[in-house]
């Protein structure tokens, strides 16, 4: 027994080191979508891997759409996880099923956890993260807090990446501290194009951590319709219809002599 339990964390200790130190088997891609963003991310974003999207309070929703869009894409047509605290809930609303439908995410491949506190929520992710079955996880939490830590965030990313499942970190007002993120994002809402009616969710996305590439700033346009991110797109708006062709000189008529 005491040899097997030491075969176990010697072959843990390595899966550490070699996720530290970059040296873990390549990662599997998918792509977003967005050209310049896939190249960064040398081919898409990493499947079985931790991820991080952060956002400010006034951009949750921004951040929130974002993480359901990387979501999607990695998924695929598997099922997702949502696990979030309480208090998120009661600071942003409950996350709504006819929203994701219009992004388009199914809302029956949609599980969503609620959790006490964010240690209930990171254990609650762990173990899903162990079900291969699973697309994706989203563990979100609000504010500072000290239970996302290094060492949480490394059992997380070796979770992930044993499994193959995708581990997406939503921190909503909170500021980036270390971790074992392949990326870590900052998200706000961007000026969408006029046009009439509703538009396509823009986002201001930047990539402040990519530990396979250059960092950078984007903006990103959701297309809810092929459920992939793109460069903006522009509406042209409708113009005023051209003046026929005719002549814009007007008959002379001679005046008529009175009879004297």
């Amino acid at each position: 027994m005491p040899s097997a339990r030491m075969s176990t964390l010697a072959r843990l200790q390595g899966a550490i080191d070699r996720l530290e130190h970059g040296l873990a088997e390549p990662l599997r891609r998918q792509p977003l979508g967005h050209a310049a963003v896939d190249a960064a991310l040398q081919g898409g974003l990493a499947l079985g891997a931790l991820h991080e999207v952060f956002g400010e309070g006034r951009a949750a929703g921004a951040a929130t759409g974002f993480v359901a869009g990387l979501a999607r894409r990695a998924s695929e047509q598997r099922f997702l996880l949502w696990v979030r605290v309480d208090f998120a809930a009661r600071e942003s609303g409950d996350l709504a099923m006819a929203g994701f439908a219009e992004l388009g995410l199914d809302p029956r491949r949609i599980v969503v956890v609620r959790a006490p506190d964010a240690d209930s929520a990171l254990r609650s992710a762990a173990d899903a993260l162990a079900c291969t079955g699973l697309g994706a996880v989203v563990t979100e939490l609000w504010g500072e807090s000290c239970a996302f830590d290094a060492v949480a965030s490394r059992k997380l990313s070796l979770a992930a990446q044993q499994s193959g499942v995708t581990a997406l970190m939503l921190r909503i007002a909170a500021a980036p501290q270390t971790s074992t993120a392949e990326t870590r994002w900052v998200v706000r809402a961007a000026h969408s194009p006029p046009v009439e009616g509703w538009g396509a969710p823009v986002l201001e996305t930047s990539l402040i951590r990519n530990r396979r590439g250059p960092t950078g700033r984007w903006i990103m346009e959701w297309n809810c319709d092929a459920c992939r991110f793109r460069e903006p797109q522009t509406h042209p708006r409708p113009l005023v219809a051209a003046v026929a062709d005719r002549s814009y000189r007007t008959a002379v008529v001679a005046p008529r002599r009175l009879a004297g």
